[in-house]
């Protein structure tokens, strides 16, 4: 039975506007915004999707020495990366240490659907992984419509099934790390499953010869200024991709890869050592992925 695209299309703008009410840090009554104007120390009911994302960027959390941190926007606006313009000086430790004190994985507890804050003004923030989980959702939506072959996008993060229309299966590029251009640096093909990809090289400002990136370490306070300028990681949640992502682009390459090979996560960091570009692939990685080019 052939698929009605327009009424799977308004299948799909609907969820997306609904994932958008519950998790926008943009839109004012979002239940995200809510939870963040709400006091501190009250148990906070949350909708069962928000309520696994959180528990989900909490498990990540965990997992990446809490170098994944949802709650970090205080930090990301001080350092001026958020909605606030860069900031006129570098911030002060005693601005850094304020901000750190309203942010912080412990400050944060979920039992089943209720979400609770430790301290008044902690601002939870869930983009670094609530676009792959709206990549899931739709990408469930196909699947429930019997649709086999696709591939979702939503901000660069994306899961693929099946093949292209010619037979062909998907194939991803991963950029180059380079902020000059748009170039290549490797095609792959992962088969069922999600690609996301977290680079520093696009977003990021120079100070008296020193450079800024807009990936705070939630555990000094600071950008990072390690070589690691881009992480792959392939996992058949867009979600939990989403955020792996970006939790082995702040720790270090050694770090990295110690928890990718301890945990078989699927992980390319592409490392800056000179001018010359290098690659680490975990086991994982090569296990799962086919190297186009």
């Amino acid at each position: 039975m052939p698929v009605d695209l327009d009424s799977l299309q308004q299948t799909i703008d609907t969820r997306l506007i609904a994932i958008n009410q519950l998790m926008s840090t943009y839109i004012q009554d979002s239940e995200l915004s809510l939870f963040n104007q709400a006091p501190s120390q009250h148990p906070y009911t949350l909708s069962p999707e928000t309520a696994l994302v959180v528990t989900e960027a909490l498990r990540l959390g965990k997992l990446s020495n809490k170098t994944l941190d949802v709650t970090v926007g205080p930090l990301v606006n001080l350092w001026g990366f958020g909605p606030t313009k860069r900031p006129e000086t570098i911030p002060t430790q005693a601005q850094i240490d304020a901000a750190m004190a309203l942010s912080g994985l412990d400050k944060l507890s979920i039992n089943g659907m209720l979400l609770t804050k430790s301290v008044d003004n902690l601002y939870l923030d869930l983009s670094t992984i609530a676009k792959g989980y709206g990549v899931d959702a739709i990408a469930e939506i196909l699947i429930a419509s019997k649709l086999t072959d696709f591939l979702v996008e939503i901000g660069g993060e994306m899961r693929v099934a099946g093949t292209k229309q010619n037979g062909q299966a998907w194939r991803i590029a991963i950029e180059k790390p380079v902020s000059e251009s748009r170039t290549v640096q490797k095609i792959i093909s992962v088969g069922d499953n999600a690609v996301a990809t977290s680079g520093d090289y696009r977003n990021y400002y120079e100070e008296d010869g020193i450079r800024y990136s807009h990936l705070i370490d939630p555990t000094t306070g600071y950008p990072i200024q390690h070589n690691t300028v881009s992480a792959t990681v392939v996992h058949p949640s867009s979600m939990t991709a989403d955020g792996l992502a970006t939790a082995m682009m702040v720790l270090s390459a050694k770090e990295a890869q110690a928890l990718a090979e301890a945990e078989s996560i699927a992980l390319l960091l592409i490392l800056k050592e000179g001018d010359m570009f290098v690659e680490y692939q975990s086991p994982a990685f090569s296990q799962m992925v086919t190297i186009i080019n």
